[in-house]
């Protein structure tokens, strides 16, 4: 029953991404936020960033980055069991204008080095989260191997995206990030009180979207978002199986 959902909600939501703006519904494009004059969709509707809509403290209740929260996931991909500690630093960095906040993100299996990510995210007088960037690095045997999914908006035409709305309505969709044919996600808002259960805790309420990519459309992800934690919790909903867990928070 789920999988036939999933399948259904996959394809509307693929529509939403490829159909011209009428309305925030399952058969249109993402609406845009009230402080961006478009939204981030296409190419040619970059998002326009006036760093005066933005601010210095990301206090979204479901993407909350607190300077010194460490949050650590525990579960498996691409078979094997992966760990993340994900850190708000301290750190910042300036990107068209707007100083984002630098999230470091560590991933290792049984202590050895995966991937390590710098994310880049900022807020907006609105409430918005958004995403202006990573800096990748995927390891074996402790050298990069790859730096695949790295981009900076700004450069090379890559734009910034949402990674979390400020008011998430069902149904309403929303591209995170833009650098064609190397980051090109979306989501889409699908339930507003769904339950579940992470090592972290039990929540009775949590915020669900679906997310993707449409450099690989077959491969859809659950997220889970709690008020006042963040993200809880990310499982496969097609492709690969992977799954991560919110175990800790600190401090």
């Amino acid at each position: 029953m789920w999988k036939k959902l999933m399948i259904a909600i996959w394809g509307t939501a693929l529509m939403a991404a490829c159909t011209s703006s009428r309305a925030s519904s399952p058969s249109a494009s993402p609406s845009p936020p009230a402080s961006a004059s478009t939204s981030p969709q296409s190419p040619s509707s970059a998002p326009l960033i006036d760093p005066a809509n933005f601010v210095t403290t990301i206090d979204n209740p479901y993407y909350a980055l607190s300077p010194g929260t460490t949050f650590v996931y525990e579960g498996t991909k691409e078979g094997d069991t992966q760990r993340d500690e994900v850190v708000v630093t301290n750190e910042t960095k300036v990107i068209l204008g707007v100083t984002c906040v630098v999230v470091r993100d560590t991933a290792t299996h049984q202590g050895d080095l995966l991937e390590k990510t710098d994310d880049w995210y900022a807020q907006d007088k609105d409430g918005n989260v958004w995403y202006f960037g990573e800096d990748t690095a995927e390891y074996e045997n402790g050298k990069v191997t790859s730096r695949e999914g790295s981009w900076q908006a700004g450069v090379d035409g890559a734009q910034p995206g949402i990674v979390m709305l400020a008011h998430p309505e069902v149904p309403r969709s929303y591209r995170q990030e833009y650098y064609q044919g190397h980051a090109e996600d979306m989501a889409w808002v699908v339930s507003l009180d769904r339950p579940i259960k992470v090592p972290y805790r039990s929540l009775d309420q949590t915020l669900l979207t679906l997310e993707w990519s449409t450099l690989d459309p077959n491969v859809i992800d659950r997220k889970y978002y709690a008020a006042g934690i963040g993200l809880v919790a990310e499982l496969s909903a097609s492709g690969p199986k992977e799954t991560a867990e919110l175990v800790s928070v600190s401090p």
